[in-house]
């Protein structure tokens, strides 16, 4: 089985996953996977949609076989469509594996390059992040302050413990408060000699000198 080369990106709510990974996403050789994105794309009205409505409503976490079924779905249809390219590009995952069960459940399919760490160490700066991107991009469930202190708590509870699934040496943590611009710089300097790695190699295998 074919495991996807990937980078993954890692944090509590609020540490700029999402837009870091978009970013990086956009330059070529980089294909970038939000879990969050894939669902908020559902339709509300399909089971599957209204499964993800009920949990992230309340600040829980989607059902590990729900949410890892999804993630092969949108994997295939990236792939179907030529927007992802297993082979040549570098997996940059965001929101999933959110706990250590998934992580066990897809082991068989990532290979793991790196872990990216936005670490966050001012938690109340980041509750107020989540509360006013909320607003900005209409998320009205997402902008209540109770469902993000709680999505903080499930976080520290079921996601953080995925970290010690991982060896030390492959985890580089980032100061998430810095700005986005200077998270991006220290991102890059992490990810381009893997990217660097990964297409040496593939020169290699295509004998290409």
């Amino acid at each position: 089985m074919h495991r996807h080369q990937t980078v993954l990106l890692f944090g509590p709510p609020g540490s700029g996953k999402g837009t870091q990974g978009r970013v990086i996403g956009s330059i070529p050789g980089f294909y970038h996977c939000s879990c969050g994105d894939v669902f908020r794309r559902i339709d509300p009205g399909s089971e599957l949609g209204s499964v993800f409505m009920e949990h992230s409503s309340r600040g829980e976490l989607v059902p590990d076989d729900v949410t890892v079924k999804m993630w092969h779905a949108h994997i295939r249809a990236q792939h179907g469509t030529g927007a992802y390219k297993p082979k040549t590009d570098l997996l940059i995952l965001d929101g999933i594996p959110r706990n250590v069960h998934q992580a066990e459940m897809l082991e068989a399919e990532l290979h793991i390059l790196r872990v990216l760490h936005l670490v966050c160490p001012d938690e109340e700066a980041m509750i107020d992040r989540l509360r006013r991107r909320a607003l900005k991009e209409n998320r009205l469930d997402d902008a209540k302050e109770d469902v993000i202190r709680h999505r903080w708590e499930v976080y520290r509870e079921e996601t953080a413990p995925v970290l010690s699934y991982f060896s030390d040496e492959m985890v580089t943590e980032i100061n998430a408060t810095s700005s986005p611009a200077e998270v991006l710089r220290e991102i890059l300097g992490v990810v381009i000699p893997i990217q660097n790695t990964h297409f040496r190699r593939l020169q290699q295998e295509a004998g290409t000198p």
